[in-house]
């Protein structure tokens, strides 16, 4: 009986000191910033070398957007404009968060500024509070929930929220006087398309703002909300961001849904409107990305839908569901195959490196996006 006692307290022991060693070897959970606060460390304490990060600082800087300061050469790069734009953008700005906390901010990371294109990757992440809510399957055809008149032909019967997420619906019809075929000078600018002939849905990748808006629209239908009021409450809340950002609509994208006039919003400001928001809250939704959809204990977007997000559709330029993808080593040039980016007209991007535990924001930064970031993680020793 003593020897039984004996050996029982023996494996106790060993397992109380297993235990330990294995709580002392895993990694620390990752810090989350709160509200109106991020974490600044040294780049030193962090491991990185902080010349070579103020190189990559400096780099970015000497190289602002070729975009008109006043967005006066908007209408001819886009054409006709059917929402606002500012008066004046920011010059180059940014920030690098590196293991979850801000190791460098240069320029004005505070400005609020339309960041085109960069809002698609954005109605991703509404797209994925809709599937976290059971309000949508990716693989469903959309015109099955959404029944505005906008799915009834044959062709856009065919059309699933998946092809709308990786850009290859072939979605066919007018919207907000835009017509998809990106046909006309004087309605789309430089941006003007000769005519083709659609493929079936499902079969052929086009970056259409047309179609994106489409989506836009449908996720409004979906959730009976204005898409802003879903995002506010659904995800900039709880990851702690400002209340500085607004999803501007075109003058005319007014809907009614149910008795109640809501405005829908665009998948980006070619024409004017978009999301107007600064790095900072920007720094968040790609954190948020990184982290596999969670924030804290909440997980915000189902981790299989980032996942799925972040897979290569079958026909597009390596594009997940409204991210630019690198797993071809293209997009992004010397960076990991397993980075991504969101991207707007301009220079305004967010870099996501899961490999090196890295979010980079760029703010009117012209064309060298992958570079910059080339740089910073040649700071990391």
């Amino acid at each position: 009986m003593v020897i039984t006692r004996l050996v029982v307290c023996a494996v106790l022991a060993a397992v109380v000191s297993l235990t330990s060693r294995l709580d002392a070897q895993a990694p620390p959970s990752p810090y989350f910033p709160p509200a109106g606060a991020w974490e600044t460390q040294s780049p030193a304490a962090l491991g990185m070398d902080p010349m070579a990060l103020a190189e990559a600082i400096r780099f970015a800087q000497g190289r602002d957007s070729t975009r008109a300061m006043d967005f006066s050469d908007q209408e001819r790069i886009f054409g006709t404009l059917l929402g606002s734009v500012p008066t004046r953008r920011a010059a180059t700005n940014g920030l690098v968060i590196y293991k979850g906390y801000v190791v460098a901010t240069f320029g004005d990371p505070t400005s609020v500024d339309p960041t085109y294109s960069v809002a698609k990757s954005l109605l991703a992440t509404v797209a994925g509070v809709a599937v976290r809510e059971g309000r949508l399957m990716v693989d469903a055809p959309v015109g099955r929930t959404v029944r505005d008149g906008g799915y009834d032909s044959p062709r856009n019967a065919q059309v699933t929220w998946k092809m709308h997420l990786q850009q290859e619906s072939e979605w066919e019809g007018e919207l907000w006087g835009k017509s998809h075929d990106f046909i006309g000078r004087a309605a789309f600018g430089e941006g003007a398309r000769a005519p083709r002939s659609l493929q079936p849905p499902g079969t052929f990748y086009e970056y259409n703002d047309v179609r994106i808006n489409r989506f836009a629209l449908s996720l409004l239908r979906t959730f009976g909300r204005p898409v802003p009021d879903v995002f506010r409450t659904d995800v900039m809340d709880p990851i702690g961001a400002s209340s500085s950002w607004k999803w501007v609509p075109y003058v005319n994208s007014y809907v009614d849904d149910d008795g109640v006039r809501m405005a829908s919003v665009s998948g980006g400001t070619r024409w004017g409107g978009g999301m107007w928001i600064d790095a900072w809250d920007l720094a968040r939704v790609g954190y948020l990305w990184l982290r596999g959809g969670r924030w804290g204990t909440r997980q915000i977007v189902p981790a299989a839908f980032v996942k799925e997000a972040l897979t290569p559709s079958a026909h597009g330029p390596d594009y997940g569901y409204l991210w630019w993808l690198n797993t071809k080593g293209s997009h992004l040039p010397g960076l990991p195959r397993t980075a991504y980016s969101a991207r707007g007209a301009g220079g305004n991007t967010i870099t996501v490196s899961p490999e090196h535990d890295l979010v980079v924001v760029l703010r009117w930064q012209q064309g060298n996006e992958a570079e910059v970031v080339r740089r910073v993680i040649a700071a990391i020793r």
